[in-house]
């Protein structure tokens, strides 16, 4: 596995493959499919973090460019073959102006400076392109407030400062003390290799381990930073940071790696109570 590299669109997708998995059915539905409106709201507050070289200003909006799944060499009958792949990473809205995403997907201020994160990334309708966004749907990478990536523990996380209060979204809710249980029900929301926003539930808690937890979660590269909810109540429960592999080759094209629902390693999620400056 090479889980400590976020998904890098400018590479091939060889260099990214090791990353996430799908468990028996693959439960990602784009946003507007969503038929749990819990489920479409807390999307609202999750975000994509996007290289400012593919975004493109304009009067009142930005336009985001990005090849599709099919143009990086993914079968051209995988599921989203043609949606656009901008995203490196996920992140989600904690406070007005801070966001926390997966600590290998923010390196250095340098990583804060290069990359904006993108609200709204999503199809919003059938037919849907997802290539354009306001400026209120777009923010940059003040600064790294709190940071984690251990080898040793396999901490992961990141929270940063915005730099502006985030019009027009909510704040997640997030667990504040002790472990969610084993068994849980789960839901993911973010961008998987980079894709639109995707909702995947359909997943539970296997096992909990000192400084995550793992789960049989539908998550790929670009899923990193991403918030799993207890798809009950709505909480966040942590931060998608590791996983088995996405994509395997077959006919000389790759598609998604899909194994059954109780196989495979698991994915790995980092509890939000590791995150200090949230206590």
């Amino acid at each position: 596995m090479k889980k400590l590299l976020c998904l890098t669109l400018l590479l091939s997708f060889n260099s990214f493959a090791n990353q996430k998995v799908i468990y028996g059915d693959d439960n990602r539905v784009d946003w507007y499919e969503s038929n749990n409106t819990m489920y479409r709201d807390l999307a609202l507050s999750t975000a994509g973090m996007i290289s400012k070289s593919k975004l493109i200003k304009n009067n009142d909006s930005y336009t985001i460019s990005g090849v599709s799944l099919r143009g990086r060499g993914i079968c051209a009958d995988e599921r989203f073959a043609n949606q656009i792949t901008a995203a490196n990473c996920s992140g989600f809205l904690v406070d007005e102006d801070l966001l926390v995403t997966a600590g290998h997907c923010v390196t250095s201020q340098s990583d804060c400076s290069k990359y904006a994160w993108v609200f709204d990334y999503r199809l919003k309708f059938k037919g849907d392109k997802a290539k354009t966004v306001s400026h209120d749907s777009v923010y940059n990478c003040k600064k790294i407030i709190e940071r984690k990536l251990e080898s040793f523990s396999k901490d992961d996380y990141a929270l940063i400062q915005l730099d502006r209060k985030v019009l027009g979204k909510t704040p997640l809710e997030f667990r504040r003390n002790g472990k969610i249980k084993r068994d849980e029900q789960l839901v993911v929301i973010g961008h998987p290799t980079g894709l639109p926003t995707k909702i995947a539930d359909g997943a539970k808690v296997r096992k909990r381990k000192g400084k995550f937890f793992v789960a049989n979660l539908d998550t790929y590269g670009g899923n990193s930073g991403s918030a799993v909810f207890n798809a009950k109540t709505g909480l966040v429960e942590g931060i998608l940071v590791r996983g088995a592999t996405d994509y395997v080759t077959r006919n000389g094209c790759r598609q998604s790696n899909q194994i059954g629902n109780n196989a495979g390693r698991g994915e790995d999620v980092t509890y939000i109570t590791n995150i200090q400056a949230l206590k």
